[in-house]
Order: C-alpha cells, then structure tokens, then sequence
C-alpha cells in the first residue's frame, strides 16, 4: 500500500501518577529524520521512541511532541531524619536534668526543630513510565501511518490515472511511425518532381535508400519499447508495500529520458506535441513522488 509522507497523529495515557499527550506530525523528507520534543526526565526513553517510529515509518521528518503531567501528591517522599531526632532529644533531655524541670518531653516539642524531616522526589520505575508512555505513542503513530495510507492511496491513485493517459499517448506515437515514414516518402517524391518540373523519371530505388536512410536515423522503436516497460513497471511499484517513492523517483527519471530521446529523433510535429503532452504528464507525477514514501 502506498504512503504519503504527510499526517498527523494524536495518543493519550493516563496511570495513577502521570498521564502523556502525544503528538507527530510528519513532512517531506529525502530520508528518515526524528525531532523528538520532551520533557528532560524523560530522555532515558529517547531511544525506544526513536525505533517505535522508525518500526511503522521509514521515510519522512516526523516531528514529536511529548506533554508530561504528573500527580503533585506522589512526586515526594516525607521521611522522618530519626537520628537528628534522637540528637534533638537527647539535648532536651540534658537541658531537662541540668535546670531540674519537671515537664515532660513531648512530640510537639521535636517537631519545631528544623531538618526532623527528610523530603525525597519519588523515583518512579522506568518500566511503569514506559508502559503508560507506549500506550499514548502506539496510539499517535497508528494514526499517524493511517492518515499516511489513506493519503498515499489517493496519490497512487491520480499516478495511475496518468500513467494510463501516457500509454495511451505513448501508443499514437507507435502508430504515427508507419505514416511519418510514408509521409516522408511522398514528399520526396513530390520536391523532386517540383525541382525537375517532372521533366526527369525517378529512381525508385534511389528514393527507397533516401527514405531507408531517413527511418533509421529517425527509429524511436527501442525507445517506445523501454517506455512500455517502465510503464507496465509503474504498476507493479505502486502495488508494492514499504517505502517506494525512491523507486519511482528513479523511474520517472528514466520515462523522461526516453520521451526527451524520442522528442529529439523525430521531427515530425504531431509526435513533438505528443511529447509534450507526455512530458506534462510526467511532470505531475514527478511532483506527487515526492511526497511518496
């Protein structure tokens, strides 16, 4: 199936901790270029993304974006620092004997000490992370390659179109041939006439060398030829899977060639304005292949 290099995809997660945004969106490219936007703590999954996308997209400058938002509850720990505590007490409880008080050491009497508490940031798994991160970012590429497809089809679909109006142009040329040499013969035939005022007779044979001279510096047979197979070619690309817009970038190329070499062999008028008209064609399609994967 072909795909164009154009779309856009979109995935969402959410866990108990965090939920992820995703989006991609992907452009022409001659090769396969990722530009990953994300939070910095979230680069140790740089990687895993990067061959995610790579996986379903192989051609193209697919841009992601990665929104992070995180549960403020869960992102510290609140521990208790017992050996200052101890410390804290045990002044207390020298200070208590020393100036022989009688009140008793009490909770409330640590607490307003600094430093009785140690705050940690939470250190989540990487494995819980990735598992709800994968989940929006399968969901985004799915998308993603489904919009690409159902562009792609469309493309190769306007590329058969003129790939079957080629062969048919292709086809008058063929038939032209037989006319253009026949015309050629008759109008020799005719000039000699008006230069000698059909006062002399005409060597047959020497007309017939003239216009065998004249066919074979003229022959654009090998060239219709190789133009039916690149056609018939086009086909069988466009009903490929993968990345095919290299392949038919090349062939293109190679149509053209042939059409300029037949535009150049043949002076006849009928078969340059064909040329044209192919080369028009051609033209088109180049423009649709490259945004071909």
């Amino acid at each position: 199936m072909v795909s164009s290099m154009t779309g856009y995809g979109r995935g969402e997660s959410n866990d108990e901790s965090r939920s992820f945004l995703i989006e991609i969106k992907s452009v022409n490219h001659r090769y396969n270029d990722i530009i990953i936007r994300m939070p910095k703590k979230l680069s140790a999954f740089e990687e895993r993304i990067r061959k995610l996308i790579k996986d379903s997209v192989k051609r193209g400058r697919v841009e992601v974006y990665i929104t992070l938002d995180e549960a403020k509850d869960d992102d510290i720990i609140i521990k208790p620092n017992l050996n200052i505590m101890q410390q804290y007490y045990n002044s207390l409880v020298e200070i208590k004997d020393n100036l022989q008080l009688k009140d008793d050491i009490k909770l409330s009497h640590l607490i307003g000490f600094q430093d009785i508490f140690n705050i940690e940031n939470k250190e989540a798994q990487e494995d819980v992370i990735w598992e709800s991160l994968s989940i929006a970012l399968n969901q985004a590429i799915s998308s993603l390659v489904a919009m690409r497809k159902a562009e792609g089809e469309k493309l190769a679909e306007d590329i058969r179109l003129r790939r079957k109006k080629i062969r048919e142009k292709v086809k008058e040329i063929e038939l032209r041939i037989p006319i253009i040499i026949k015309e050629y013969r008759d109008k020799l035939f005719e000039r000699i006439r008006e230069l000698t005022e059909d006062t002399v007779e005409i060597d047959e044979d020497r007309i017939a060398l003239e216009v065998s001279i004249y066919a074979d510096k003229s022959n654009i047979t090998e060239e219709i030829v190789r133009l039916y197979s690149h056609i018939d070619q086009l086909d069988i690309i466009l009903n490929e899977s993968g990345a095919i817009g290299r392949k038919l970038d090349f062939l293109i190329q190679e149509m053209n060639r042939e059409i300029n070499t037949i535009g150049s062999k043949s002076s006849d008028i009928n078969i340059s304005r064909i040329v044209i008209e192919i080369k028009s064609e051609l033209e088109k399609i180049r423009e649709q292949v490259q945004n071909i994967e």
